[in-house]
């Protein structure tokens, strides 16, 4: 019958505009998975960076911005030297006196000095101290690097010790700041023994002292006083 054939005869042919649709849903389904697929791997590089930000020490980004200004100090120097001008000079020239100012209350608010009080302070301020005086060589350590290898970082299986030789210049340096510790001992004034053989005249330290301050100002006027007393031939 005509209603059979009506339904098992094909339906019309797509038109152009529905193919043209159908190729936009696959163009934008294309880049839907383009954009998936970045996004992925943007995601697991940025893992990969997390993880390796959080196995850094916690001082990590310091040191890293410390050693990038040190070399750039380095470059500077280099370029004084090259043009024959004072490093020291030109760098003050570039800071201003409200920057000097400001680290100059910086620097004495961060170590200032309290004094004595114990050898265990006096320990951590030298230590200080020298630790601020250390400044890397780059270029030696580049040398050494090149040398030793892997070795240069030693572990529990490492056999180095005992076999670095010290250059001249740190031999140099290090006996330099012997001398200076030494002659600054030496403007402190010491503990003064007792003498056995003195005349004992007082009761403690703190009366010893004042006797010795009295006797420094008034002992030439005091002497025949002070011997009549002893001989017992006072009047």
């Amino acid at each position: 019958s005509s209603s059979e054939e009506d339904e098992h005869s094909p339906g019309p042919a797509p038109g152009p505009a529905a193919e043209q649709r159908r190729q936009e849903r696959l163009r934008r389904f294309r880049e839907l998975h383009m954009k998936r697929y970045e996004a992925c791997k943007l995601n697991s590089q940025e893992v990969v960076e997390e993880d390796k930000r959080l196995k850094l020490p916690p001082n990590w980004e310091a040191k890293k911005a410390r050693l990038e200004w040190e070399l750039k100090v380095q470059e500077k120097k280099k370029e004084c030297a090259a043009r024959g001008e004072d490093y020291e000079r030109v760098k003050l020239l570039e800071i201003s006196a409200e920057d000097a100012e400001r680290w100059e209350r910086k620097k004495k608010k961060k170590n200032p000095d309290l004094g004595f009080s114990d050898y265990a302070a006096a320990q951590l301020r030298q230590y200080q101290r020298l630790t601020r005086q250390i400044k890397p060589d780059l270029e030696q350590y580049e040398k050494l690097k090149e040398q030793y290898g892997e070795a240069l970082y030693p572990t529990s299986d490492s056999l180095l010790h005992g076999t670095h030789v010290p250059s001249k210049e740190g031999v140099d340096r290090m006996v330099a700041d012997l001398e200076k510790q030494i002659e600054k001992r030496e403007k402190y004034s010491r503990r003064r023994p007792y003498n056995d053989d003195a005349d004992i005249d007082y009761i403690n330290e703190r009366n010893a002292k004042f006797n010795q301050k009295a006797e420094r100002f008034y002992g030439k006027y005091t002497a025949e006083i002070k011997q009549n007393l002893e001989r017992g031939t006072a009047v």
